[in-house]
């Protein structure tokens, strides 16, 4: 019976997946990235909430969110009231392809950066384990200030023993 049940489920779980992607329509999908081939206005806007929600980019640097929004401004212009980029000449396929990887390339690594992770651990003299959530460039920072602190306390030299 287990059995039965848990192949009826994976049979249905592809139909369940594709219903997800259709209904999605012309939003913008973080995991997908800007495509070019929807609505790219629906999507800039998907875009632009995103950055502003304080969660899904969260560890995006002032530099990069301003890149990110010229590009967007850059596409857009590129676009004008063109329906399909494959309307467009070469050189400006070529360019809003270009600003299109920038914005991708960005926002994947901010979204990546922008990831909680959360561990439990004992602080030291506790028998308690805590939760600890930290996003993943959190836990860069934190592991490359100890790093620099280490290599601080190891230049130190100590006074030579007489």
């Amino acid at each position: 019976m287990y059995k039965l049940l848990m192949l009826s489920a994976l049979a249905l779980a592809p139909l369940v997946a594709s219903a997800n992607i259709q209904s999605q329509g012309d939003a913008f999908s973080p995991e997908k990235g800007l495509d070019l081939s929807s609505s790219f206005e629906a999507q800039r806007t998907a875009i632009v909430t995103a950055l502003g929600d304080g969660k899904t980019y969260a560890e995006i640097s002032p530099d990069d969110r301003q890149r990110v929004t010229s590009s967007l401004n850059r596409i857009s212009g590129l676009l004008g009231d063109v329906q399909s980029v494959n309307q467009l000449p070469a050189a400006t396929k070529v360019e809003v392809f270009n600003e299109q990887e920038l914005v991708n390339t960005l926002l994947t690594q901010a979204r990546e950066d922008s990831r909680l992770v959360c561990t439990r651990e004992k602080k030291v003299g506790s028998h308690r384990a805590t939760n600890s959530c930290m996003t993943v460039a959190e836990r860069r920072r934190a592991r490359e200030e100890t790093e620099q602190q280490l290599s601080k306390m190891r230049r130190v030299q100590m006074p030579a023993a007489n």
